[in-house]
């Protein structure tokens, strides 16, 4: 019998192939795929979803073209500026994920507001991955770790799981229930490497931009017919 379902996460794909797929710029397949991530966040609302966490901007996206990321930045820059209201109202707690020190001045100061502003939220609670790897979290984690040992308030001994898990980002948040892909790839491209651990996967042939609720829905019908074991015997 598959557990209930809190938190879904979601590699949102395909942008640019949706783009050029129809002679358009890539930067047009983001500000496309902008407009689903808000019909997807009402649709995961509906189903009364507590936890979504989506993988917004990969550190290595800072290698894409110069326009291309300035583009993402603008994006970013009047989601934080103009969803505030809106994110209030729904009782959505906004967190970040990722080292938000590489963004630029303007954008972390509106990414520490909106956190500030929506932390009384309890009802729903949204977790934007940007400039954020899995590889880069485990290795701050463990950097935090290394520095209390150092300092005499860790004995290596008493190092466990938990240790770890205090220093992600995502303290204080469950592990996702269900990762959901599109565009048809079949990879976790170092998302959540440990929160990812024990979650069921579905992976999507539809580009981001046209991942509908009737797609969510086909992923939550599929996490629902599994059995989740956790590694052990039911």
């Amino acid at each position: 019998m598959t557990a209930s379902l809190q938190h879904i996460a979601i590699i949102m794909d395909g942008n640019g192939r949706w783009a050029k797929a129809r002679g358009l710029p890539r930067t047009e397949g983001h500000r496309q795929g902008a407009k689903t991530v808000t019909q997807i966040l009402e649709a995961i609302q509906k189903r009364n979803i507590k936890y979504v966490t989506l993988y917004a901007f990969s550190t290595e996206n800072w290698k894409r073209p110069p326009e291309e990321v300035s583009t993402l930045l603008n994006l970013f820059r009047q989601y934080l500026k103009e969803d505030l209201t809106q994110l209030q109202k729904n009782s959505v707690r906004i967190h970040f994920i990722g080292d938000r020190s590489k963004f630029p001045k303007d954008i972390q100061k509106e990414m520490n507001k909106l956190e500030y502003e929506t932390c009384s939220c309890d009802k729903y609670h949204l977790v934007l991955a940007l400039s954020y790897s899995g590889r880069d979290e485990l290795t701050r984690a463990v950097t935090k770790v290394a520095l209390q040992v150092k300092k005499g308030l860790l004995s290596p001994s008493d190092i466990s799981e938990k240790t770890i898990e205090k220093e992600l980002d995502t303290i204080g948040i469950p592990n996702p229930d269900l990762m959901i892909r599109t565009s048809g790839e079949q990879r976790i491209s170092n998302f959540l490497l440990w929160q990812l651990a024990y979650s069921e996967m579905y992976f999507s042939s539809v580009y981001w931009p046209d991942f509908t609720e009737e797609e969510l829905d086909k992923a939550i019908e599929a996490y629902k017919s599994r059995d989740r074991r956790f590694g052990g015997i039911k």
